[in-house]
Order: structure tokens, then C-alpha cells, then sequence
């Protein structure tokens, strides 16, 4: 995400490389790239005009300390700018009430109901809640069926009134089917159109007077840049929102509406979608873009990814058969399916700092570890348990039932060798050992 918005300031912020003291000329020529960066981001002239305005007032007269160059105090300044302009910390949903009701808005093809599944899937298994989602969408044949879909993949009750052409109405008994079957949570998905009409704003507001929500949110699709922001402003002047929900994060967005909708709606950014799967929803943290906007990486959601993914019981099993050096494919396969769940490779990869911009141009496939899993189901059960059998002959027959080579397999082989090495030096705190066998892994 922001990949180009990224490239542009990183190569803006390099101006200063090599300068001993930030002078008004050198900051000048900085921002006035940054500037354009921002622009090219679909970024609001004003906004980016009062952005760099900003920076350079805190910039100018500052001494570099002996341990900054003017590069990094720059960036530490852009990165503070940039934090303060998505809304400074992150803000979470409000969920008093009995039963809390959610009202999701925006217009059509913005991701609603498919975002609405995310959450309810978000609430379910982060939260211990209840959930109930609502099909208010009489217009589009399929938006209930969609959802219905959505509501079974993830395991919650959808409750829809097919005949039923008042959103109002559904929206009323399904908040009185969420008391009497004991619901805490209702996400009500209404219906969206092209653009911004009379009529879907009249029929909106009426669904809020109707059900008075704790929480209105707004969905917009980050691709579609400015025009998002004045969508969010319209519906803003009707609704009151308190949110914003940004999709498609994972797609060729410039990062216009992420940079500029808090200013122009004062409204906070609450939730990202990063991806298709119901698992693809990110609780939006300023500071964490700002990082990842300046290739600075973002290990804190990292970490929280691969929290949500660790099961303790089996890591406890995994740490005995390490021990006991009896770490097999199967094991290492179970390994694969945990960061898989973890969301997109790419994405994933641009949250290691330093290693998004090194990345930059690279295409990772999400099926980068499908070669993998195919030598590994190629191999007998006692193969996986035990690898020290695979000889030769073995090599030959894995390679051809998974469709690679012998070269692939024996490559495999070998990395898998030096990770049980390294897991095995970890466990007995070989710390040095690890790191010089590090140097040699790919």
C-alpha cells in the first residue's frame, strides 16, 4: 500500500543526505518534493500546502544533535506531520448498549457488506461478542445473498427480510430479534448507489432516526482517492458518522483519502481492509501508517498478527519435539498455514522495516509457498515424521509427483536442515551459533 507515495518520499527526504545543518535552502528544495509527492497522491492542494508549511516551521533553526543527520530529523519531522494528519492515535468502536447497533453507509461497490462480514468476523473471535448482521439492501437482488454468504463463512446469523422492501422496518426487528435471542452486537449493511443522491440519504438518515446507532460508519474505497473525501463530507453533513472505514487498502491506492479524510470530515479513520479474506481487517493506527508511508516498517502489527495466529498448546508440543529433535515437514507445514492466515505476503513483508523498500518492484504471489506444500504432500507420512530417510530415489519421486525438480527438492531439504539447526540453538541458547548460520541462509 502506498508503494508510489513511499518511493516519492523517500527519494524527497534523500535532498538532504550529506548536509551538516537544515538551512532554509536545503528544507525548501525537501519539501518542495514532499509536497509534490503528496499531490501525486491525490492529496488536497491546501492540505498539502499547509502539511509542508507545517514541517518547515519546525524544521528551520533546529540543530541536528550529534547523533541525527538532517535526513533523519526530517523524517522524524514528516513522520510526527503525517501521524498528526490521520488523526494523531488510533480510536476504537463504541460498544455500549444492549444490543450495540452498528450502521454501515457508503456508496455502492465500496466494500459494505463484504467489510461488514469482517468486522462481525472482527467482534466475534477479538472481542467475544455475539453478532448479528442485518440485510437493509432491497435494492440489489444479490447484496442479501451475499451476505448470507458472508454470514456462513464466518459463522454468524445474517437476518434478512427478502419480501420485506422497508429498510426501516428490517432494520427495527432485527434489533428486536438480536434481544430476544441474546445478540449483543448488530451491523446493519444498508443499501449504496453510483453517487450521492436525495433519495439513498433520505432513506439512510431515516434508518439512523429509526435505530439510533452507537456507531455510524462510513465506507470508502481508498482507490477512489479525492472523490472519497467528498463523498465522506456529504454523507458527514447528513449522517454526523463516527467513523471512517478505509477498503481496498491492499489495491493500487495513491493514499489521497487516508492522508486527508480526518481533515476535511474531522471524522477518525477506525478500520482498513487489507485484503479478500474475512481475516483482512486492521484496526487503523496513525503512527503505524506513518512508518510503513516512509518504509519504516510496522512490527507492532506484525506481532499482533502472529499473536492472533498462535495457539500456546501447540507451541508447547512444537518446543518438545525441538528438544527432542523431532521437528518434521509436517510440522514445518503447519508452520506455513499459521502465516498464511497472517494475511497477503506483500503486505506482510512491508510491515519488516527496511525490507518493504528493498521489496519495492518485487512481486510476491500469495502462492509463493504453493511449491513448498506440493513437495511436502508428495511425501510419504513417514518421510514427513522423519527426514533423514529421504534418499536419492526418494528425492526423484517427490520431485516428480509435486511437479518440480530434484534441485527444488534438495533445496528445501537444505533450508529446512538449517531452520531445525537454528530452532535447536534457540532452545539452548546458542545465540552466536544462530547468527553466523543465519549469514549463510537465504
Amino acid at each position: 500500500m502506498f508503494d508510489n507515495l513511499s518511493t516519492k518520499l523517500d527519494k524527497a527526504l534523500h535532498t538532504l543526505k550529506g548536509h551538516g545543518r537544515i538551512t532554509e535552502v536545503n528544507v525548501a528544495e525537501t519539501l518542495k518534493e514532499v509536497r509534490r509527492a503528496l499531490l501525486d497522491a491525490d492529496v488536497n492542494f491546501k492540505i498539502a500546502k499547509d502539511f509542508t508549511k507545517r514541517v518547515q516551521e519546525k524544521a528551520l533553526g533546529e540543530n541536528v544533535l550529534t547523533t541525527l543527520n538532517p535526513g533523519q530529523l526530517m523524517i522524524k519531522l514528516v513522520k510526527d506531520e503525517l501521524t498528526d494528519l490521520m488523526g494523531g492515535e488510533a480510536v476504537g468502536l463504541n460498544l455500549k448498549g444492549s444490543p450495540t447497533v452498528i450502521l454501515m453507509s457508503g456508496l455502492q461497490g465500496s466494500g459494505k457488506t463484504t467489510f461488514s462480514g469482517k468486522l462481525a468476523n472482527f467482534l466475534k473471535t477479538k472481542k467475544s461478542k455475539e453478532v448479528l448482521l442485518v440485510g437493509c439492501d432491497v435494492y440489489r437482488p444479490a447484496a442479501i445473498n451475499q451476505l448470507q454468504v458472508v454470514g456462513e463463512q464466518i459463522g454468524v446469523e445474517v437476518y434478512a427480510e427478502p419480501e420485506n422492501k422497508n429498510p426501516v422496518e428490517i432494520s427495527q426487528n432485527a434489533i428486536k430479534h438480536a434481544k430476544a435471542t441474546g445478540k449483543n452486537v448488530v451491523i446493519i449493511d444498508t443499501a449504496g448507489r453510483l453517487a450521492v443522491d436525495d433519495e439513498m440519504m433520505t432513506e439512510i438518515s431515516n434508518i439512523h432516526k429509526a435505530v439510533n446507532p452507537q456507531e455510524t460508519l462510513f465506507v470508502v474505497d481508498s482507490m477512489t482517492g479525492q472523490d472519497a473525501v467528498n463523498t465522506a463530507k456529504a454523507f458527514n453533513d447528513i449522517l454526523n458518522f463516527e467513523g471512517v472505514v478505509l477498503t481496498k487498502l491492499d489495491g493500487d491506492t495513491r493514499g489521497g483519502a487516508a492522508l486527508t479524510i480526518k481533515t476535511v470530515v474531522d471524522k477518525p479513520i477506525k478500520f482498513i481492509g487489507t485484503g479478500e479474506k474475512m481475516e483482512a481487517i486492521d484496526v487503523f493506527h496513525p503512527d503505524r501508517m506513518a512508518n510503513r508511508i516512509l518504509g519504516m516498517g510496522d512490527v507492532v502489527s506484525l506481532v499482533e498478527r502472529a499473536q492472533d495466529q498462535f495457539d500456546e498448546q501447540e507451541a508447547r508440543k512444537l518446543q518438545k519435539k525441538i528438544a527432542k529433535n523431532q521437528f518434521g515437514f509436517d510440522d514445518f507445514l503447519s508452520q506455513i498455514q499459521q502465516i498464511k492466515k497472517m494475511g497477503n505476503m506483500k503486505d506482510l513483508m512491508g510491515m519488516i522495516p527496511g525490507v518493504g523498500k528493498a521489496m519495492k518492484g518485487v512481486d510476491i504471489d500469495d502462492d509463493a509457498f504453493k511449491g513448498i506444500e506440493a513437495i511436502i504432500h508428495s511425501m510419504t507420512p513417514s518421510e514427513r515424521s522423519t527426514p533423514t530417510s529421504i534418499n536419492a530415489s526418494r528425492k526423484k519421486r517427490i520431485a516428480k509427483g509435486s511437479g518440480t525438480s530434484v534441485q527444488e527438492v534438495n533445496q528445501l531439504m537444505k533450508q529446512f536442515n538449517q531452520m531445525s539447526k537454528m530452532m535447536k540453538m534457540m532452545q539452548g541458547g546458542g545465540g552466536r551459533q544462530m547468527m553466523q548460520m543465519m549469514k549463510g541462509m537465504k
